[in-house]
C-alpha cells in the first residue's frame, strides 16, 4: 500500500503600510520620532511581505538595516533610481519568501519610463515581484502601489493599467496580491474594476474590523483608503488594522493593515 504525503499549504501574512514621508514637517509626529516604532511593529507582527508607500530613500535604508531578516526591492517614482524620491517598496521576509524577479512601471500612457499620468498631481508607479513561499513552494505575484490623491482619471486608469500589466506578465495565472494607498474609499467609481476582479481582504476575511486605515493623526478626514486585494487564494483567514501602541501615539498618519491569505 502506498502512503500519500500530506502537503500542508501555508498561509501568507500580507501587510500594507503608508509610512508617511520623512521630509514632512510633522512636529511631534516627525519620522525621526516615529521610526523606531515602525521597526518594532514589523518585527512584532512578522509579516511575510509588506507593501510600503511614501518611503523615502532614508526610510527604506533605515527599515532595511533595522528589520533583521527582511530584504527590500523597489525604486523611486521620480526617476526610477534607488535614490531621491518616494519608493513603492516591497519588503519581504527572507525566511519565508523568495523573490524570482521584480520590476516597476509608471501609471501613465508611457509606463516603461518615469512619467506622470492623465490628471495626476504626481508621478505614480507600481512595483511588482514574483514571489515563492519557501514553506510550500507556492508562487504568487505581489504588487504595491500608491494611487494619486487628486486625479480621478489617474486613479481609475492607473488601477486599470495595473491589472492589465500584471495579466500580461502572468500567463500562468498565479495568485496575485495588490496592496496600496488608493486615496479613495471603497465606494468611489475608480474601484469598480478592481471590485469585479479581485477580493477585498477587509470585506472577505473570516475575522475582520472596520477601523479607519487613514487616521489623519487623530484629526479630521480619517477614512478607509488603504487596501489589500487578492485573487487566486482560497480565503482570507483574518484582516487587521494595526493600532497597537509601539511607543508613539501614531506610527504614521496611516495605520498598517494586514491580512492572512490561505
Amino acid at each position: 500500500m502506498k502512503l500519500l504525503a500530506l502537503i500542508v499549504l501555508s498561509a501568507i501574512q500580507i501587510m500594507s503600510y503608508n509610512v508617511r514621508v520623512s521630509t514632512a514637517s510633522d512636529g511631534a509626529n516627525d519620522w525621526k520620532i516615529r521610526k523606531p516604532a515602525s521597526v518594532q511593529m514589523i518585527l512584532d507582527c512578522k509579516p511575510d511581505i509588506v507593501g510600503l508607500q511614501e518611503a523615502m530613500e532614508d526610510q527604506v535604508l533605515y527599515l532595511q538595516e533595522n528589520c533583521t531578516g527582511y530584504e527590500v526591492i523597489g525604486v523611486n517614482r521620480e526617476n526610477g533610481l534607488p535614490v531621491k524620491g518616494e519608493h513603492m517598496t516591497i519588503l519581504y521576509r527572507t525566511a519565508t519568501m523568495k523573490c524570482y524577479g521584480w520590476g516597476t512601471f509608471w501609471l501613465s500612457d508611457t509606463p516603461a519610463i518615469p512619467s506622470m499620468g492623465w490628471d495626476g498631481a504626481y508621478q505614480r508607479s507600481a512595483t511588482w515581484a514574483l514571489m515563492q513561499d519557501k514553506r510550500d513552494g507556492r508562487i504568487f505575484f505581489m504588487v504595491n502601489t500608491h494611487l494619486d490623491h487628486v486625479g480621478v482619471q489617474a486613479r481609475s486608469k492607473g488601477l486599470a493599467l495595473i491589472q492589465e500589466r500584471i495579466a500580461g506578465i502572468n500567463p500562468n495565472n498565479y495568485p496575485v496580491v495588490l496592496t496600496g494607498d488608493f486615496n479613495c474609499t471603497l465606494d468611489f467609481p475608480a474601484l469598480e474594476g478592481i471590485r469585479s476582479t479581485m477580493s477585498n481582504a477587509r470585506d472577505t476575511a473570516v475575522e475582520s474590523d472596520s477601523v479607519n486605515s487613514y487616521n489623519a493623526w487623530g484629526g479630521d478626514g480619517a477614512g478607509i483608503i488603504d487596501f489589500i486585494w487578492y485573487k487566486g487564494f482560497s480565503k482570507c483567514k483574518w484582516f487587521k488594522t494595526i493600532t497597537k501602541n509601539y511607543g508613539v501615539p501614531y506610527i504614521s498618519d496611516h495605520y498598517p493593515i494586514s491580512a492572512l491569505l490561505k
